[in-house]
């Protein structure tokens, strides 16, 4: 059961981590009583939080799951603390449940076209595209110097927002936005600040490799099978892929080192349509049915 919590609910202040964990305990209680068995966090969940609801969740026999996040990586805090105090502790009620956006390596073309349906340039598209792909080949190491660990989505895309307005930016980060701002001045005629926002995708790609998930084997819960769009394969009719993310080295290490839990169809690629009138809307199930294709193509079922 996926769980949230609105720290700025009230009028008069901000959530404390204690409130956050009593909220967190009542919904342990909640999905009980439903027949849950696993209660997944928000990737920016502090452990605090988690840790102050453990006792509810083992006396319901829940496991709490701090969810892996794009842009967080495997090797960052975020992951590292409840790695750490599940070593330390021997508790088997708290874990992680990685979201295969990680291992995207590239944005989505549904993401693409939607940038240009509200004015970005095609030009924008294949730039970020080009920056993305000779970083995950290895031909530029911008993006990878950046330590992701230290940031969360919105923060490192707020800051690209800064550096365009005033210069200003964390040093690691500054060789990358560099680059990105150089590369849209340059090629683009006409460009406009959507144009930027389109270069900022990059900015949210983890770059997880398969063998990342070595160190956090023994803690998954479960893994969120994202997709943003399933298309067919060119010259394999009937078999379908993500261009956007790598699932085969991921499952095949999956699969290589036992890991029998469960792979859940998370399809996101809908609100990439959402601008469009109701004749133009993509299916929902198609797209969750070409993903089990996939995935029972890559498992060997």
């Amino acid at each position: 059961m996926d769980v949230f919590c609105d720290v700025l609910q009230f009028r008069d202040h901000v959530m404390s981590y204690s409130e956050c964990a009593d909220r967190l305990k009542s919904d342990i209680r909640l999905a009980k009583k439903l027949g849950f068995r696993n209660v997944r966090t928000l990737a920016t969940t502090p452990a605090e939080v988690m840790i102050e609801a453990l006792p509810v969740a083992e006396e319901c026999d829940i496991k709490i799951g701090k969810e892996i996040h794009a842009p967080i990586p495997i090797n960052g805090q975020y992951v590292n603390e409840i790695v750490e105090y599940c070593q330390k502790t021997g508790t088997k009620h708290l874990g992680l449940v990685p979201d295969w956006g990680i291992f995207a390596f590239r944005p989505s073309e549904v993401t693409l076209d939607w940038y240009v349906r509200q004015g970005a340039k095609r030009e924008s598209c294949d730039l970020v595209t080009e920056l993305c792909m000779d970083n995950y080949l290895g031909k530029s190491n911008e993006l990878n110097d950046i330590d992701l660990s230290l940031y969360s989505a919105g923060n490192v895309e707020s800051m690209f927002h800064r550096y365009l307005k005033h210069g200003d930016a964390p040093e690691d980060l500054i060789p990358a936005f560099n680059k990105m701002q150089k590369m849209i001045r340059e090629n683009v005629p006409g460009y406009t600040d959507i144009d930027f926002e389109v270069m900022g995708q990059a900015l949210l790609l983890s770059r997880t490799k398969a063998e990342d998930l070595k160190s956090i084997m023994p803690y998954i819960v479960s893994i969120h099978g994202k997709l943003y769009n399933m298309s067919e394969i060119p010259g394999k009719p009937g078999t379908y892929q993500d261009i956007s993310m790598d699932y085969e080295k991921p499952i095949q290490f999956l699969k290589d080192n036992g890991y029998e839990g469960y792979i859940n169809s998370e399809y996101e690629g809908q609100r990439r349509f959402q601008d469009r009138g109701v004749e133009d809307l993509i299916s929902e199930v198609d797209q969750v049915r070409k993903h089990q294709e996939m995935l029972k193509r890559l498992l060997g079922e």
